[in-house]
């Protein structure tokens, strides 16, 4: 449909979909404190808050959805989105800027200390070297080999960059049939990525190597944790994405949902290619 405003910015009606977004919000809250606590019955107001928070996602995502398909979002609308996915990604990069600046840390400073002379007296059995353990035992775990599952995932997800771009020019030339198997190659590629790295965390755990096995351990699992996260997240937006395609959402001047999810997937693999270099590799 062809957009129904040429000037002025679109004022969305109002909606009740965030308070249902904030009370979800707390029900998880509350839910988790008491879980952390050791209260059983915590389960209850967890499960009434997260599923809450899937009829909120739907319903306003929902909404959006259909005032951009309605015409309802001019070119203004349009930039301010770019805008806001631009900045989301970056505050995405700080956030794992600060688990790589603790990797660097841990690595260039925190071990030649531990392991000068005057800290020999405390832990004479310390060992400076990476992967470590830290200084109050020796290490009792199994580093990861590069060139096993994390090479294969790096090959994955590199791939998935190439297949959601294949998609994303399939699109640019309305060619629905290239667009709809590019991202369903992109969404398989994804979901094998996850198959693998939770069959790694598996072996890790089985050859000593979890979150409190000292500095290694922590930075190896919060870094690769979180970004299998996101890769989980992604593949999600993905799915969304490919469920509009068949839809027939979308056209060649007016597909930001489609690139927006496209930018975030490149932001995936560029992070885990720089997992693959400082935390596997070197």
């Amino acid at each position: 449909m062809a957009n129904t405003q040429t000037s002025g910015y679109y004022f969305a009606p109002p909606s009740h979909w965030p308070v249902v977004g904030s009370l979800a919000l707390f029900f998880l809250a509350l839910g988790g404190i008491l879980l952390m606590n050791s209260i059983g019955a915590g389960w209850l107001p967890f499960a009434v808050g997260f599923f809450t928070l899937v009829y909120m996602l739907f319903g306003w995502f929902g909404s959006v959805i259909r005032e951009s398909e309605g015409g309802l979002f001019n070119r203004q609308v349009d930039m301010s989105f770019r805008w806001a996915m631009s900045w989301f990604i970056f505050s995405e990069v700080m956030f794992f800027a600060a688990f790589f600046g603790a990797l660097f840390y841990a690595r260039q400073y925190s071990l030649p200390w531990l392991g000068d002379v005057d800290n020999k007296l405390l832990w004479p059995e310390f060992q400076p070297q990476w992967p470590s353990a830290g200084p109050y035992r020796p290490p009792e775990f199994a580093p990861i080999e590069a060139w096993g599952i994390p090479a294969i995932n790096t090959l994955l997800l590199l791939s998935s960059g190439v297949t959601v771009t294949w998609a994303h020019w399939a699109l640019k030339k309305n060619d629905r049939h290239n667009l709809i198997f590019g991202l369903f190659l992109t969404i398989l590629l994804g979901i094998i990525f996850l198959g693998l790295q939770a069959f790694e965390y598996s072996h890790a755990y089985s050859e000593g190597l979890k979150l409190s096995t000292g500095v290694f351990g922590s930075t190896f699992f919060m870094l690769t944790g979180f970004h299998g996260f996101h890769v989980t997240l992604g593949v999600t937006m993905l799915i969304v994405i490919l469920f509009r395609c068949v839809a027939g959402h979308f056209r060649p001047d007016h597909h930001f949902g489609f690139e927006a999810v496209s930018w975030y997937w490149h932001f995936v693999d560029v992070v885990w290619l720089l997992l693959f270099i400082f935390v596997y590799w070197m």
